[in-house]
């Protein structure tokens, strides 16, 4: 006031207007961003069940249509395709999605539009036939070949590139948004707080924190089906991944699956001299897919007791090539017959997945991994094993170790023990699981 000089602070300078964090320079955010779309942390699990939810449905209509001798909703001229029905499903799930906001609906428009799609999928041979031939054989491989398509878009999506902070925090203020108008439900809370603390480095942390806070309590949102039904199979998968040689169990499920995928290849070529329509190159594609399969999958049996890890990438390795290449040529030769030997490679790479990446769930409990490089508990996890930690051996391999050695006082930090083998180990102790 008066002479309109600015006041200066101790240090010379002006302070800056808006405080320093608008003036701050910025790190340069990934062009997705700039565009003003964030992936939702969630939307690999939502993707999944409408995924899910669409192959279900074509094999439930198909199931239904075959046990009541394929009857037609007709008047007249009119017939009533079950694809309109599928079209309707997937506008209303559109329609959802355009009308509320916030995070509670979009399991329910995946769900929705997932039946849908399946609908609308399974007269697929209507349309790419002159003769709206529905019976079209190829349709089983055209349906499954497209449920490929999507999941390796929603890979390239979701699975390329880790979820950046500010991502996480805009993750955390949509599950706020439901709560302003309603409230949090159980369990909400601690999800948006969660996502807050690793997008905490974002700008705007401290008052999406600020909000959350602010939010009351509710009594309940709308179920979510996607979330219950996925953690229960994650619960089944990890049970079967842990149990002890399962290993050889997955490895024999493999070796069958594959040596099927090359007789149905065989039968098909030889059922070619009878004039059997299928392609020669997808009966020999067939061959050979489930012959390199096969072959990976027993080196993967070799190397078991010898190379765990090693046995189970390369089993790992036989289960995708069989998911992404033989199924589909297997499709084309046995139609809906292929679908228990998909369901069979699907559930072996998602266990081998789960066993190859445990030392993310070993890393839960407080610990080293390496030298003075601690863990600390885990975000949802607040009261670790007193005596488990987190170590990586001398070859590489992370293992969850359990000792009885004099800690810190700290619930579950202790010193670094050798794992049991290795020089000054205690006999029996500590007792470090199988590396993974």
């Amino acid at each position: 006031r008066g002479g309109g000089r600015v006041p200066q602070r101790a240090g010379g300078r002006a302070p800056q207007r808006g405080g320093g964090r608008r003036g701050a320079a910025r790190p340069k955010l990934p062009r997705m961003l700039r565009l003003g779309l964030p992936r939702d942390p969630n939307a690999s699990r939502n993707v999944t069940g409408f995924l899910v939810t669409a192959v279900v449905t074509v094999l439930v209509t198909r199931a239904i249509l075959a046990a009541s001798g394929y009857p037609q909703v007709s008047t007249g001229n009119l017939h009533i395709a079950h694809v309109l029905w599928g079209g309707l499903a997937m506008a209303l799930a559109v329609v959802l999605l355009l009308t509320f906001i916030g995070p509670v609906v979009r399991p329910l428009a995946a769900v929705l539009g997932g039946i849908g799609f399946g609908l609308f999928v399974d007269e697929v041979g209507k349309f790419v036939t002159a003769d709206h031939d529905y019976f079209y054989e190829p349709t089983a491989a055209l349906v499954y070949g497209i449920v490929v398509a999507m999941v390796l878009i929603a890979e390239l999506l979701h699975g390329r590139r880790a979820p950046h902070p500010a991502e996480l925090l805009a993750a955390a203020t949509d599950r706020a948004v439901a709560g302003v108008a309603g409230g949090f439900a159980p369990g909400a809370r601690a999800e948006a707080e969660r996502l807050a603390r690793r997008g905490a480095d974002a700008p705007t942390a401290p008052e999406v924190r600020a909000l959350i806070d602010a939010v009351p309590e509710s009594s309940g949102w709308l179920l979510d089906l996607v979330a219950a039904v996925s953690s229960r199979v994650d619960r089944a998968l990890r049970r079967a991944a842990s149990r002890p040689r399962v290993d050889w169990g997955l490895a024999w499920v493999l070796l069958i699956a594959s040596g099927a995928s090359m007789l149905a290849g065989i039968g098909s070529l030889i059922a070619l001299l009878a004039g059997w329509d299928v392609p020669w190159w997808i009966s020999a594609g067939a061959v050979l897919s489930g012959g390199i399969c096969l072959l990976v999958a027993l080196r993967g049996l070799r190397r078991i007791d010898t190379d765990p890890r090693g046995a189970a990438v390369s089993l790992r390795r036989s289960a995708l090539v069989n998911l992404l290449i033989t199924q589909i040529l297997v499709f084309r030769i046995l139609e809906w017959a292929a679908v228990g030997m998909a369901l069979a490679n699907l559930i072996a790479f998602a266990v081998l997945d789960i066993r190859l990446n445990r030392p993310a769930p070993a890393a839960r409990y407080a610990g080293k991994l390496g030298p003075g490089v601690p863990l600390g508990p885990a975000e949802d996890d607040d009261d670790p094993p007193a005596d488990t930690g987190v170590y990586r051996s001398e070859d590489g391999n992370v293992r969850r170790v359990t000792w009885t050695g004099a800690g810190t006082g700290a619930p579950g930090v202790g010193p670094a023990a050798p794992a049991a083998g290795e020089p000054g180990a205690p006999a029996g102790e500590p007792s470090p699981s199988r590396p993974y």
